[in-house]
């Protein structure tokens, strides 16, 4: 019988700790299944962007173990975790784009170092990216011209032209208009379904949880108070969940 993978979870965190000036992550436990989306949510400062980090590698837990890509990248050297960045990519929150370039070339920046494309081929790419991500007519634009939302939808396919099997979203939806919130949601569910991603998504906006998630990490005060399946959330008897769930309802009126 052959032996089961020791690693069956794309991402999973064992065990970990996290203390700068305070405890930042304590004790937290979860995974994400090849192709499933997992959102990361609760108040600031609780941790949602320092949990990216450690999966990019960019942050080392003071204890417990960070398995990404099937692989433990705890304590992991630089160029190996460039490795795992081939397969990981992340979008930020800024979008981190380079102005001097217009949105074809930013997109086209991720696959200058492609030796198997040809100028042709890498056109061909950039094109059906920009398409996919429905900002083709915004090719020669430059991303001063830009909103936040558009700029995103430039990094995400920037993030997709680099082929990785794994995307982490920063807030993808913060300081954009409901509009264009609502067509960011669609685009990741989208390409979720179309290429099968493993996805990650730090977020405040809980209409663009409950549309793309298949599960929840809820953090409060460095630890996990909830991990399961999304549509399980509300049945939460924890006190503070309760009370979040509450204050988006009082928003939304």
């Amino acid at each position: 019988m052959p032996q089961s993978d020791p690693n069956p979870h794309y991402i999973e965190f064992r065990h970990i700790y996290k203390t700068f000036d305070k405890p930042v992550l304590v004790d937290v436990n979860f995974y994400v299944d090849p192709g499933e989306t997992v959102a990361i949510i609760g108040r600031s400062g609780v941790g949602k962007s320092v949990t990216l980090s450690h999966i990019m590698g960019f942050l080392q837990p003071d204890s417990g173990q960070v398995m990404v890509a099937h692989e433990d990248i705890t304590g992991m050297p630089e160029p190996e975790l460039r490795r795992i960045r081939r397969k990981v990519t992340m979008v930020f929150q800024s979008g981190a784009l380079f102005d001097s370039l217009t949105v074809a070339e930013n997109v086209l920046f991720s696959l200058e170092l492609r030796q198997d494309y040809n100028a042709q081929n890498k056109e061909d790419v950039v094109n059906g990216l920009l398409q996919m991500v429905d900002i083709a007519e915004m090719r020669n634009a430059y991303p001063a011209d830009l909103s936040t939302g558009y700029k995103r939808a430039v990094a995400i396919a920037r993030a997709l032209a680099a082929q990785p099997q794994c995307i982490l979203y920063d807030e993808p939806t913060t300081m954009v208009d409901p509009i264009m919130s609502d067509h960011t949601g669609d685009l990741m569910l989208r390409l979720k379904k179309q290429l099968k991603l493993t996805s990650v998504v730090v977020t405040h906006d809980l209409d663009l949880m409950y549309k793309v998630a298949d599960r929840v990490v809820f953090l409060y005060e460095g630890g996990v108070i909830f991990f399961g399946p999304t549509a399980e959330m509300e049945k939460s008897d924890h006190p503070h969940i309760h009370e979040f769930l509450e204050m988006d309802r009082v928003t939304r009126v």
